[in-house]
């Protein structure tokens, strides 16, 4: 199983610093529409690494942070224990978020690639989901029109292992208080105001590697 030991060795030497649908197609917005619901998840004067009306823990504001030489830029990394996401830039430095992760066993680690990217997006329960919460997600199977309210939220990158779409995500989410825990049905959901920051930046193409929920950030002795 890929693990965090692979990508961070000691948090000084790293990171340092502080499905759309026939259904839905005609609901796509226009830019427009987009643009004003981008204005309403955006807070006034919004600075990702100081803007905090969602009342999240400091911790998991945007910062920019160290990044080992070593990793690619552009490349995605989730560290699934302490609830950060990072994209590597060039110059040896990250973009660092804070992220909620899925439930229980529906977290899976491994490495992806983002061949896909949406803003706005509409959203369709997997039939595995229905299956699962008959009650929760029966009543929306035909699919959520894009939205505020939409669980993607503002922006979604799409997670492939080859050409096969896995139903993983890296999206927005309108629950901002989630972030930090473990909440999902198996995708990473960010701030939505944090993910529109980071979507322009992640080219189709880029790997993200989800690492495992049970293995530390630091290196052990």
């Amino acid at each position: 199983m890929l693990t965090r030991r692979h990508f961070i060795q000691t948090t000084t030497a790293l990171f340092s610093g502080a499905i759309a649908t026939p259904v839905l197609a005609a609901a796509r917005p226009t830019s427009a529409q987009k643009a004003a619901w981008d204005a309403q998840v955006t807070p006034p004067n919004f600075d990702p690494m100081t803007s905090n009306p969602w009342g999240i823990h400091p911790r998991f504001l945007a910062q920019r942070v160290v990044a080992d030489d070593k990793l690619k830029p552009g490349d995605v990394h989730v560290d699934a224990v302490a609830r950060y996401v990072y994209h590597i830039e060039e110059g040896g430095t990250a973009m660092r978020y804070g992220v909620a992760i899925a439930r229980g066993n529906l977290y899976e680690p491994g490495t992806y690639t983002i061949k896909r990217k949406v803003e706005w997006p509409t959203w369709t329960p997997t039939q595995n989901m229905i299956a699962r919460d008959p009650e929760l997600y029966g009543a929306v199977a035909d699919g959520v029109p894009p939205g505020p309210t939409n669980p993607l939220g503002s922006r979604a990158l799409y997670l492939f292992e080859g050409n096969r779409d896995t139903y993983l995500r890296i999206h927005g989410t309108p629950e901002p208080r989630s972030i930090g825990g473990r909440a999902s049905s198996g995708c990473v959901r960010m701030i939505m105001a944090h993910v529109n920051h980071l979507y322009p930046r992640v080219k189709i193409g880029s790997t993200a590697y989800l690492y495992s929920a049970e293995d530390s950030v630091v290196a052990r002795s």
